[in-house]
């Protein structure tokens, strides 16, 4: 059922409940969303808050708008892109959902050694300026969080580092897939942070314009730290499995 929405920030209340009925496939695709007039009265808002809801759904891929015809669903697996994915990785209970998980790690797994390989032979000595300068402030002693911090720096550098746009928006795009399950993030990788020889060695591989190395490097690494996910992810299933 569509619930009545309070008056702080409607749009993204409307945006917010829409969007999870598409997830949940409460609404499917091909199926036509309410008129505008019967959602304002189901919501309880104004006709501007739905437009604008409805025209953030339009932008993520989620609906067809259509002039002087209903607005369907979309199918958001040929529709959409990976802004979504943050919308897919955690249910509106705050659960986890575990196969998409896995993609995105797996995408990252994939994805990782190639940045770094590009890095070392795109302007490598300006971007393993950056690294360097970041790596020196990662010693053993700061919190996790602020590894964290420097982790995802580190691996932005990187990112812009190789030259590649389509790397940029995908990193981009994974940052904030990551926002909801931050804290748990800090915590599950809490050793991997820690492992700054990993973190200088890719540095190094940038410097030498070794593309081969810094690849090896990043693989090493992430495939490390994916492990660590991976088996987070496996013993939440479990759990979830016996609840």
């Amino acid at each position: 059922m569509f619930q009545a929405v309070s008056k702080q920030s409607l749009s993204d209340a409307v945006f917010d409940q829409l969007r999870e009925r598409i997830m949940r496939e409460d609404l499917r695709a091909g199926d036509a969303l309410p008129p505008e007039r019967l959602l304002c009265e189901l919501l309880n808002v104004n006709r501007g808050s739905v437009r604008e809801a409805i025209k953030r759904l339009q932008q993520a891929g989620l609906v067809h708008v259509r002039q002087g015809g209903p607005t369907t669903v979309t199918d958001y697996r040929r529709q959409a892109g990976t802004d979504l994915l943050a919308s897919l990785l955690v249910d509106a209970q705050g659960r986890i959902q575990v196969h998409v998980a896995r993609s995105i790690v797996r995408m990252r797994q994939v994805l990782s050694p190639e940045i770094a390989a590009d890095a070392a032979t795109h302007a490598p000595q300006i971007t393993a300026d950056r690294l360097d300068a970041i790596v020196a402030k990662m010693v053993p002693a700061a919190p996790t969080g602020t590894l964290q911090e420097l982790a995802l720096s580190f691996w932005e550098a990187l990112v812009e580092g190789s030259g590649n746009i389509a790397y940029q928006l995908a990193f981009n795009s994974l940052r904030r897939t990551y926002e909801p399950i931050r804290e748990l993030m800090t915590r599950m990788l809490e050793q991997e942070f820690r492992n700054l020889e990993s973190f200088r060695a890719i540095a190094t591989a940038v410097r030498k314009a070794d593309r081969g190395a810094a690849f090896e490097q990043a693989r090493r690494y992430i495939n490390h730290n994916s492990d660590a996910i991976y088996g987070f992810l496996d013993a939440y299933e479990r759990r979830s499995n016996l609840t």
